[in-house]
C-alpha cells in the first residue's frame, strides 16, 4: 500500500541544496514547457507565442514558490504555499470557464512533475547531494504537485457548480418571461443569457411534479420547467417541450401514459404563453371528469364556450328560463333529453339509444319541452342559444347563472 506523501509545509531543505536548484530554475521551466507542449496536445497552441512566455514565467513562479516553501526557516509555513494553491485553484476555474475538462490540466501536472523532477535531480546529483537528500526532495516535489492538482480540481468543480446554478437561474427566468408574455427582444436576451437555443415551437404539458422529475430526463434537453406555474393547483408543474409535433407528438402521449397530464398545442416559442394558458384552462374544465392524458385539442369547444363565464351564465339563464318551473328529477330528465335532441338533430331513435330509454319516452319528454318553449325550438337563434347553453355542464343547476 502506498504511503501518504509527506506534508510539504513542514519540511525544510538546507540552503546549500536549494541554491543550485534556484540557479537552474529558468532552464528547468523551459524543459518543462517543451515536454508539456509535446505530450499534451490540448496545450500546444496555447503555449505558442507570447502566451507561452507567460506560462513559462508561471511555471518558474510555481517552482520558485516551492523552493521558498522548503527553505524558509521559522516563518509561517502556510503563506508561500497558499499563494501557489490560490493560483492553481484559479487555473482550474479558468479551465471550466473555457469549457474544457480537467484531463489536459492534470496531464500537464503529471508531465510537469516528471520533467521538473528529472531536471532538478540532475542538478542535485551534479552538486554531489547524497541519495537520501535527493529521495526526500523527490517526495516533496510530488507532494507539492499533488497539492496543486487538488486545488485545480476544487477550482474546476466550484466553477462548474457556480456556472450550473447561474444557468439554472437564467433558465427559470426565461421560463417565467415566456409565461408572462414578455416582448420578443426581452425573450431573446433571456435565451442568450441562459445559453438556450430556441426551438421552432414549444408545447406546454401540465403534470404532477413527481412525474415531471423523471419525464423531463426523457425529453429534449432544452425543455423548460416552470416553478410554481399553477399555485392554485398544489403539486402540479408545467413543462415547455421543444417541437413535440408531427411524428413526435404521439411519442409524447405514450411517454405520459399512466400519468395525469394535460398536453397543450404547439406554439411558436415566442408565443409559449398561449400554450400554457390553454393547458391550465383545460385542466380546470376537464380534469375531474377525464383522468389520464388529456389533449387540449379534444376540448376546444369547451374552451371556446367558457371563454366568458359571465356571458355564458347570462345566456344559460335566458335559454333555460322556460324550464325554471320544473323541479328535481323531472327537470334533469328534460334537460338531458333536450341536450341529446339538439346533438342528434331531433332523431328520436338516436336520442333514445343514447339515453337508454324507449322512443316513446323521448316523444313524451319532447312534447313537454314544446309546451314550455313553444315555437322557439324551431327558431335557429334559439336552437343555437340552447346548444351553447348545454354544451358544458351547468354546475349551478337549471337556469342558474
Amino acid at each position: 500500500m502506498r504511503e501518504p506523501l509527506r506534508d510539504v509545509r513542514s519540511y525544510r531543505l538546507p540552503e546549500e541544496v536549494v541554491a543550485p536548484l534556484l540557479h537552474g530554475l529558468p532552464e528547468v521551466a523551459v524543459q518543462t514547457i517543451a515536454a508539456i507542449t509535446m505530450e499534451v496536445p490540448a496545450y500546444a497552441e496555447a503555449f505558442a507565442g507570447e502566451l507561452g512566455h507567460k506560462i513559462e514565467r508561471a511555471v518558474q513562479a510555481a517552482l520558485g514558490t516551492f523552493f521558498k516553501l522548503v527553505s524558509r526557516p521559522g516563518a509561517d509555513p502556510g503563506t508561500p504555499l497558499q499563494s501557489a494553491l490560490d493560483g492553481a485553484y484559479a487555473l482550474g476555474r479558468g479551465e471550466a470557464r473555457s469549457g474544457r475538462s480537467l484531463d489536459a490540466l492534470l496531464a500537464a501536472y503529471r508531465v510537469g512533475a516528471r520533467v521538473s523532477w528529472r531536471e532538478l535531480a540532475a542538478i542535485s546529483v551534479g552538486t554531489g547531494q547524497p541519495a537520501s537528500t535527493i529521495a526526500d526532495f523527490a517526495e516533496l516535489v510530488f507532494a507539492y504537485i499533488d497539492e496543486l492538482s487538488a486545488a485545480s480540481v476544487a477550482g474546476h468543480a466550484d466553477e462548474l457548480a457556480a456556472t450550473g446554478r447561474i444557468r439554472l437561474r437564467h433558465l427559470q427566468e426565461l421560463a417565467q418571461a415566456l409565461v408572462a408574455g414578455e416582448p420578443a427582444h426581452v425573450l431573446q436576451t433571456r435565451a442568450e443569457q441562459a445559453e438556450w437555443t430556441p426551438p421552432q415551437t414549444l408545447t406546454a404539458i401540465m403534470l404532477p411534479e413527481r412525474a415531471a422529475r423523471w419525464v423531463i430526463d426523457l425529453l429534449d434537453r432544452r425543455t423548460l420547467q416552470l416553478a410554481d406555474a399553477v399555485p392554485e393547483v398544489p403539486g402540479m408543474t408545467v413543462l415547455l417541450v421543444p417541437d413535440p409535433q408531427g411524428a413526435s407528438r404521439p411519442t409524447l402521449f405514450r411517454l405520459l401514459t399512466g400519468h395525469s397530464a394535460t398536453i397543450g398545442p404547439a406554439r411558436p416559442w415566442l408565443e409559449a404563453q398561449t400554450s400554457v394558458a390553454r393547458v391550465i384552462r383545460v385542466h380546470e374544465l376537464c380534469r375531474s371528469s377525464a383522468p389520464g392524458v388529456l389533449d387540449t385539442e379534444d376540448h376546444l369547444a369547451s374552451v371556446v364556450v367558457t371563454a366568458d363565464q359571465g356571458a355564458l351564465a347570462d345566456l344559460r339563464a335566458r335559454a333555460l328560463a322556460p324550464l325554471a318551473g320544473e323541479k328535481g328529477a323531472a327537470a334533469a330528465k328534460l334537460l338531458e333529453t333536450l341536450r341529446s335532441w339538439l346533438l342528434h338533430h331531433g332523431r328520436r331513435e338516436d336520442v333514445a339509444a343514447e339515453l337508454f330509454v324507449h322512443p316513446q319516452t323521448v316523444r313524451y319528454r319532447m312534447a313537454r319541452l314544446r309546451e314550455l318553449y313553444g315555437d322557439r325550438l324551431k327558431e335557429p337563434e334559439w336552437v343555437l342559444a340552447l346548444t351553447i347553453a348545454l354544451a358544458v355542464p351547468d354546475p349551478g343547476g337549471v337556469g342558474s347563472g
